[in-house]
């Protein structure tokens, strides 16, 4: 009996509740409310894409006599149209709000899936006009993608270019500018164009470029001029806090 009333006696709110899992169904209502902000035809364009399936569905149905059946092959074909549609749109409406923003090539190339690594962080920025630049480490080498006008980012890419060669013993550099200038390559297309370098390094050179990467460091803001950091001394009276 004792037994029985010290596990009735047990908390009620002591087991922990259900993480709820989000359904595909739920995904693509989240992504077409998105979309659908940036793109208020996304309703009508998926709609005339499935229906025009299905209506293409019918047409040939009735001339091989075969109409229900071609009816109810389409749907499927209907469905996955809309779907693929809707992807596309939703793909296009991310980049067009995240464009502008520092970071946002960062943010293009994390949806390469395999074969490239990019750190979090930019290896280059400058601190005035918050121009950045971006390492990642790839079978193609390394590559270094920036953001800027192309008429100031330039110098700052090459800075960065010539800082990494000394360290990776003639590894393969690109250098990409991302932006909507000539010679610049659009946000959307970024991913795509560094998927496009052909591999040109072994696993084992990757890692041990990757390596020589990570002694190298990240970014390293310019000293003001007229400081010396070796020389510089901590304000004692701020630190006791006078």
């Amino acid at each position: 009996m004792a037994r029985n009333s010290s596990a009735s006696a047990a908390p009620a709110g002591s087991s922990t509740p259900k993480v709820k899992k989000t359904r595909w169904y739920h995904q693509i209502w989240q992504a077409y409310q998105m979309t659908r902000q940036n793109d208020p035809a996304v309703t009508w364009v998926v709609l005339g894409v499935f229906f025009g399936i299905i209506a293409l569905g019918v047409l040939v149905g009735l001339l091989i006599h075969a109409t229900i059946y071609m009816t109810l092959l389409s749907i499927p074909f209907a469905v996955i149209g809309g779907m693929f549609v809707l992807a596309r749109r939703a793909e296009k409406s991310a980049y067009a709000n995240i464009e502008g923003q520092p970071g946002a090539s960062r943010a293009a190339l994390g949806t390469i899936r395999r074969g490239w690594t990019f750190g979090e962080e930019p290896v280059a920025v400058d601190p005035r006009t918050q121009d950045l630049v971006f390492r990642g480490i790839g079978r193609a080498g390394v590559v270094l993608v920036s953001e800027g006008p192309a008429n100031r980012v330039g110098k700052l890419l090459e800075s960065e270019r010539k800082r990494t060669a000394r360290v990776i013993s003639g590894a393969p550099i690109t250098l990409i500018q991302c932006g909507n200038e000539d010679g610049q390559v659009a946000l959307r297309s970024l991913p795509r164009a560094v998927q496009k370098l052909k591999p040109k390094l072994t696993k084992q050179e990757v890692a041990e470029v990757s390596k020589r990467l990570t002694a190298l460091g990240g970014v390293r803001l310019p000293v003001p001029k007229g400081v010396d950091p070796m020389r510089a001394r901590p304000d004692r009276k701020g630190m006791r806090g006078r």
